[in-house]
């Protein structure tokens, strides 16, 4: 499939990580997107289970081009700051996620105070 994609020139793939093996919600294959990494030529994006450390990991191993943070997003609205800081991270509450409520889910996750990091 993505050989075929490398034929029309797309720029770029996203691919959700196989959750085969998750160990203290951490991502455990961390070789199974390699195949299309090698064959894909353009900018691979990825999603499913990767941290900070194991997103830095794998950019750094050239196993994915980016990465995408979509229930960290979630629960931390500052999520490229804490990132940055290296600090810890709400915990996202997959319960309240795809919710009608205005107030609940989406809204209500606190953001890392100014005074307490910087």
């Amino acid at each position: 499939m993505v050989e075929s994609l490398n034929k029309y020139d797309i720029a770029c793939c996203h691919m959700a990580e196989p959750r085969i093996k998750m160990i203290a919600n951490k991502v455990e294959c961390p070789d199974s997107l390699l195949p299309i990494r090698k064959a894909f030529k353009n900018t691979l994006l990825v999603v499913g289970g990767y941290d900070r450390e194991a997103g830095n990991k794998a950019i750094a191993e050239k196993r994915a081009d980016l990465f995408m943070y979509g229930s960290f997003f979630l629960a931390n609205p500052d999520l490229p700051r804490r990132f940055k800081l290296n600090t810890p991270l709400n915990k996202y509450n997959r319960e309240i996620f795809h919710i009608s409520d205005p107030v609940i889910g989406y809204t209500d996750y606190p953001f890392l105070e100014a005074t307490t990091y910087g």
